[in-house]
């Protein structure tokens, strides 16, 4: 197949995460063209676009895609109507975008962490939440979300005191509630990521002394141990089920009791830690080649 033109997809400005994402789109456009593959970058909402002239259409780093979450699903469905490749596809897209996609896996048997879902519109009851979730601290964020945009961590007197806020927001998009996980203060959130459905490394994401956000541009730190099998076996079968044909997946996830309980299946724009592990742009271009072949 003779590859004339591949967008990779990111958005007009990066703002919180310029430092690493645009190292990382860096390193991967010049390994991509070094293979001699077409790529250009271009802005997943630039009107300008014909997505069509394009043989295949990478999805890396739309960062804001949630903040426009309506015309992010019209170019989705654009692209769809337009028969374009996309990778990873657009019915996975769809789906992921949402964190209601949480039921879906925990239908099948995999373990997340206990969630209370807050419908747009509803009124958020606090001490109904901290019952359901037997915890003395939450997570209160939205259902379509990222970079920990309104994401509070929150007492029982802290979210009866948030609640009047929380009801604002809530009349604009629904939420969900999770436990506050001390494991992803004292030991960390484990990502581990996956090109083509097979694994190619790890890293665990520690946050800052006072923090409990993990993301590098709130304080937080990456590192880069081994995996203990058991913990790389339940994110492959995660992938498995769920992701195995999709060119990139990243499993973020917290160990409970020795068992890994999953934060986010990350199928749309994950950060993919590119530079922590010696070959990973290779095997992310084996998996696009691959891809491209089908």
């Amino acid at each position: 197949m003779q590859i004339q033109q591949i967008a990779l997809v990111t958005c007009q400005s990066l703002g919180n995460y310029t430092a690493n994402a645009d190292s990382e789109d860096e390193r991967l456009y010049r390994f991509l063209q070094g293979k001699g593959l077409p790529v250009s970058w271009q802005v997943w909402d630039d009107p300008q676009v014909d997505w069509s002239r394009f043989d295949a259409i990478i999805i890396k780093s739309p960062w804001d895609y949630f903040d426009k979450i309506d015309a992010f699903y019209a170019w989705l469905d654009l692209l769809e109507e337009k028969n374009c490749n996309v990778l990873n596809p657009v019915k996975t897209l769809r789906w992921n975008a949402d964190k209601r996609y949480f039921k879906d896996l925990e239908a099948q048997g995999i373990t997340i962490v206990p969630t209370v879902w807050l419908e747009q519109g509803s009124t958020f009851d606090a001490a109904a939440t901290f019952e359901a979730l037997k915890s003395e601290k939450i997570i209160v964020k939205p259902r379509v979300s990222g970079g920990a945009k309104n994401t509070f961590a929150l007492t029982i007197d802290e979210a009866t005191a948030k609640a009047p806020e929380i009801n604002t927001l809530l009349q604009q998009e629904p939420f969900l509630a999770q436990p506050f996980l001390e494991e992803i203060k004292t030991h960390g959130e484990w990502s581990f990521l996956f090109f083509n459905g097979n694994y190619s490394h790890t890293v665990l994401k520690t946050a800052k002394p006072g923090d409990f956000r993990v993301q590098h541009f709130f304080g937080g730190t990456i590192h880069t141990p081994t995996p203990p099998p058991v913990l790389q076996a339940t994110a492959q079968h995660i992938v498995d089920k769920f992701a195995k044909d999709c060119l990139y997946a990243r499993v973020d996830g917290v160990v409970l009791n020795n068992h890994l309980v999953l934060m986010e299946l990350e199928l749309i724009e994950p950060f993919l830690f590119l530079g922590t592990s010696e070959g990973s742009l290779e095997r992310y271009y084996q998996a696009l080649l691959a891809q491209l072949q089908r």
